[in-house]
């Protein structure tokens, strides 16, 4: 049969073809079209060349990537695949051919703009894309933080800042079984928070062929449906299961006549990997950057001279000369003490499983598509590899699933906390921990990156807040159905407030402007509505609490982080630190001598002198994520729901109201009739400026409705024949 396109009334694109190779070509074509300009964007972003056209605003991206070989990565992965899965290799290579014939003679307009030509996307490039878009999903520069906080502090402030930082990407989902439902059939239901960008991060499509039929969610770039998917028998969902499976290991690096050797944990010095590239910046002068890669992984933060690529000699750093590379060093420095005059260049090397192992998981995506019942989804996520997701799963025949799926590997506890030093033993990798399974409480599972199953295999975690609050609406009724869950997606109920609240609550002897922002605070729902003053107002206090604790001394040699790469600075960023762990720095029995009182009194005063005019969505406005702003910039909109609300529409407390990261996609996915399933994305099918499906279906993400799902075909219109 030919490769039939179809769309429905919001432009989604229902694919129907003869064979699952033959859908992934039609996949990669439609994707194409609808976002030619997202994907090569995307494409130059996973080599480490998007510099070339979008300057260098781009250029730490690159330079990250390319010392993180991630497009060298993925290729290794592509060539394990073919070797070890040959037919889902093919199944790739159909989808590439697809975006390459869509991407010929793209007329994108943001090409213009930037004088951009379509490239040719290689075999391995959808991996490529999908290990950039991954890669600090587990937050590993989290590492650097606490390194900073530990040296500069103690190693119990550790614990203080620990939260759902800055970078971090989360999700809401939950799972009602058929016991609690009024069908009888399973819903399963949820949001992916991920930075909300323009094109969209998903694609709602439609695959169908003899094989399989399935709607879900796609990441463009990447063939097939891996994250959220309904093939009418079995559904499934995932979040992050904020488990740690990347290591930083701090590198003794030396220079030899012969290139660089590291120093391993048998006192070894072996000889490490070592090439140049350059990378062209538009406007600008070409970078080189040095690329080396030790035993451990590819050194991303500095190199033989340190970080700003100072030379140093050798045999004054404490490490003997170049003459023989066996020897091991003389008493050497600590190296985690830079101000020892001994202590040796800073370089720090990344550790992550698919560079390890040479697998990205994407065995998992054609059995995901294939899967009848709940088992089947089960099996297929057993061969998942990165990001490490918690993961549910519910069928029609009553069947449900609860678990985690990634690869983690069993090290130290060590290497989980903080970088470690690669010349001494014990921080090895040996094997992978068994992924933790979970079950239902009452008919009922909910899955928001608290501690759950996945708590084994992880540090920090969000706060428990988004999960209490969903078990808690869920056990407020004992029947539910699809067409309630989007009252649970809109909830903006902020437990998080009562640690500030409670503090402000106990202040007295205030000013009376302050004693009457005092009071009227104390009767706010604590409801963080877009049209509501109070939490403006809330908003407002907690902003200049935040402020005030990061510019206290105590905190005062946290405010200038090390000289680390430009892509690492949002997670070593002082205020925005303060402002996530608010909570725990408010509650903790003491703060390093802070008087939290007189902080808190002050700010409540400077609010009550300058209080906000208006509401909370006149200063929390979306602000998508864009590679290029465009020609007409867009009138953005005001936003409901806060950073630990289920409604998690997240700006930087303390920093920016603006939120970047939210809701990248909402859906409801009902066992009894996959027709009554519902979604939403927060701007549209189509990534083309000026497209009606652009934005069309943003004012129902503002208003937390949801499209139909469609896959009565003689509802759709046909577009071509592929």
């Amino acid at each position: 049969m030919a490769t039939e396109i179809y769309r429905d009334a919001w432009g989604i694109p229902h694919l129907r073809a003869g064979s699952a190779a033959e859908l992934a070509h039609a996949q990669g074509l439609v994707t194409a079209r609808d976002r030619a300009w997202q994907l090569e964007t995307e494409r130059h972003r996973a080599q480490g060349t998007s510099a070339s056209f979008l300057g260098g605003s781009a250029l730490a991206w690159d330079l990250f990537a390319r010392r993180a070989g991630l497009d060298d990565t993925a290729r290794r992965c592509f060539a394990d695949l073919e070797r070890q899965d040959p037919g889902t290799a093919r199944w790739v290579r159909a989808y590439v051919d697809g975006v390459n014939e869509g991407l010929a003679g793209s007329t994108a307009p943001e090409y213009a703009r930037v004088g951009l030509t379509p490239g040719r996307w290689e075999a391995w490039t959808p991996l490529s894309v999908w290990l950039a878009t991954h890669i600090l999903f587990a937050g590993f520069p989290a590492k650097l933080w606490r390194e900073q906080v530990a040296a500069h502090l103690d190693a119990d402030a550790i614990g203080l800042f620990a939260t759902d930082g800055p970078g971090t990407s989360g999700s809401n989902g939950w799972l009602v079984g058929g016991e609690r439902t009024v069908t009888g059939q399973a819903v399963i239901a949820g949001d992916p928070h991920r930075w909300i960008e323009d094109p969209g991060v998903y694609q709602q499509i439609h695959l169908s062929c003899p094989e399989f039929d399935v709607v879900g969610l796609a990441v463009p770039g990447v063939p097939g449906i891996a994250h959220f998917g309904h093939t009418g028998s079995v559904a499934w969902a995932i979040t992050n299961a904020m488990a740690d499976y990347q290591d930083l290991y701090r590198e003794r690096l030396r220079r030899t006549g012969a290139g660089v050797e590291a120093l391993g944990p048998d006192g070894v010095w072996r000889r490490a990997s070592r090439h140049t590239e350059t990378i062209e910046v538009a406007g600008e002068e070409p970078v080189e950057v040095e690329v080396i890669e030790t035993d451990r992984g590819p050194v991303i933060i500095g190199g033989p001279e340190g970080i700003d690529g100072d030379p140093v000699d050798l045999a004054s750093a404490g490490s003997p000369g170049p003459a023989d590379p066996l020897d091991a060093p003389a008493e050497p420095a600590d190296p985690a003490d830079p101000a020892d005059p001994l202590a040796p260049p800073l370089a720090i090397s990344l550790r992550y499983p698919p560079r390890v192992t040479g697998d990205l998981g994407f065995g998992a995506l054609l059995p995901l598509l294939r899967a009848r019942r709940v088992a089947d989804v089960d099996r297929a996520f057993d061969r998942w590899a990165e990001p490490v997701n918690v993961v549910q799963a519910a069928d029609t025949e009553g069947g449900v699933l609860h678990r985690v799926a990634g690869r983690v590997p069993r090290r130290a506890e060590a290497n989980s906390l903080r970088v470690v030093p690669a010349w001494e033993p014990g921080h090895e990798w040996h094997g992978w921990h068994v992924p933790p399974r979970a079950g239902l409480t009452d008919s009922v599972a909910v899955m928001a990156n608290q501690r759950g199953p996945a708590e084994p295999l992880g540090v920090e975690f969000a706060p428990p807040h988004r999960a209490d609050r969903i078990a808690a609406l869920l056990a407020g009724k004992e029947r539910w159905s699809a067409a309630d869950m989007p009252a649970l997606h809109t909830d903006t109920h902020l437990a998080s407030a009562s640690a500030l609240l409670d503090h402000l609550d106990a202040l007295d002897d205030l000013t009376p402007e302050a004693a009457a922002l005092r009071d009227r605070l104390r009767g706010w729902d604590r409801r963080m509505d877009a049209g509501s003053a109070d939490a403006a107002l809330y908003v407002a206090v907690r902003g200049a609490v935040v402020r005030r604790l990061a510019a206290h001394p105590a905190f005062a040699a946290l405010t200038t982080p090390p000289a680390y790469p430009e892509v690492f600075q949002p997670w070593l960023a002082l205020v925005p630190r303060v402002g996530f762990a608010l909570e725990h720095l408010l509650r903790a029995e003491e703060l390093y001598g802070i008087d939290r009182p007189a902080v808190v009194r002050a700010a409540v005063e400077d609010v009550a002198l300058r209080p906000p005019a208006g509401v909370w969505g006149d200063t929390h406005r979306l602000a998508p994520w864009r590679a290029l702003e465009p020609e007409q910039p867009y009138d953005e909109p005001g936003l409901s729901g806060d950073h630990d609300c289920v409604l998690c529409t997240s700006g930087v407390p303390g920093l920016t109201d603006r939120a970047a990261r939210g809701p990248a996609a909402r859906y409801v996915w009902d066992l009894a009739r996959r027709e009554d399933s519902r979604w939403v994305v927060p701007l549209g099918a189509s990534g083309v400026p000026g497209s009606p499906h652009h934005r069309d279906q943003l004012p129902l993400w503002l208003a937390g409705d949801l499209v139909p799902v469609v896959t009565d075909w003689t509802r759709l219109k046909k577009e071509t024949d592929v």
